[in-house]
Parts: structure tokens; C-alpha cells; sequence
């Protein structure tokens, strides 16, 4: 199951794609349904904090009626960014699956880690490189386009 779900994280990785956005998608999963699904627009909205985690994490919180998404998982192909690993923790979200890590901006051990060396009153469970080569693929081509481009 975990992978089909990372798929459908890549899904919205390839929506940002052809937003001209970094290819970023996450889904959020209770009881083995798909509540909701993001992808990074913070270019689109000029908006620092429209990460995919957070669209995702904000749309689970409408369905569900409460900001507590208790018993629900997370699959996001990139390893999130310390806003959206603070988000994710104080969502109360169970499970957090991560395609690749990110050596720059990681919170989940790349860089730094949120949800290991803090003693926060809620504790993630992690579980990294879930398809990770389809993962880091659609960023290294993405951020290759842009460098042609840019040239």
C-alpha cells in the first residue's frame, strides 16, 4: 500500500510540475482512503506557505471538521521543510511516509529532525525512501529545465 500511495503523492508532484512549480505532492490517508491532496503553488499564489504538506494538511482538517487529524498518514515525496514538519506534528498527523530527503532544507533528519530530537507532546512515526528514484527523478529534471531556461 505504501507505494500506491506514494504514487498518488507523485500524481500531485507532476500537477506542480506543469504549474512550473517545484514538483512537490502529498496526500493524506485515513483508514485507507485518500481525505485530501496537495501540491506546491507558493509561486503560483506568491505565498511562502503554500507547500503541498500544508494544502493537504488544511483540506484533511476541512473534511474531518478538527485541526486533530488523528489516525491519519501522510505520504509526501520530499522530505518536508521545518514549517510543514511543525505543521505536521501539531496536526497530530500518525504516520509520516517521505519519497527523498531534502539535504537543504530537510526536518526530518536530513538537516535537521523535528520528529526525533524534540520532546514534543506528539510523536510522528517516520518512515523514509518510499519510491525514492521516481521521487528525486521529477526534481532533478524539473530543477534541470529551470537551469536550462534560466541560461
Amino acid at each position: 500500500m505504501e507505494e500506491a500511495f506514494m504514487r498518488e503523492a507523485l500524481k500531485e508532484a507532476r500537477k506542480a510540475y506543469t504549474k512550473k512549480e517545484v514538483p512537490v505532492g502529498c496526500i493524506i490517508v485515513k483508514d485507507g482512503k485518500v481525505i485530501s491532496k496537495g501540491h506546491n503553488i507558493k509561486e503560483t499564489k506568491k505565498d511562502t506557505t503554500k507547500h503541498a504538506e500544508m494544502i493537504a494538511i488544511q483540506k484533511a482538517s476541512q473534511k474531518l471538521d478538527s485541526w486533530r487529524l488523528l489516525d491519519c498518514e501522510m505520504y509526501v515525496t520530499l522530505e518536508p521543510c521545518s514549517m510543514c514538519a511543525g505543521a505536521i506534528i501539531n496536526s497530530r498527523i500518525k504516520k509520516l511516509y517521505i519519497g527523498t530527503l531534502d539535504k537543504k532544507t530537510g526536518a526530518a533528519g536530513s538537516v535537521l529532525n523535528l520528529f526525533e530530537d524534540y520532546p514534543f507532546n506528539h510523536k510522528v512515526e517516520v518512515k523514509t525512501g518510499i519510491l525514492k528514484t521516481e521521487c528525486e527523478e521529477i526534481l532533478k529534471t524539473f530543477f534541470k529545465e529551470l537551469r536550462k531556461s534560466k541560461k
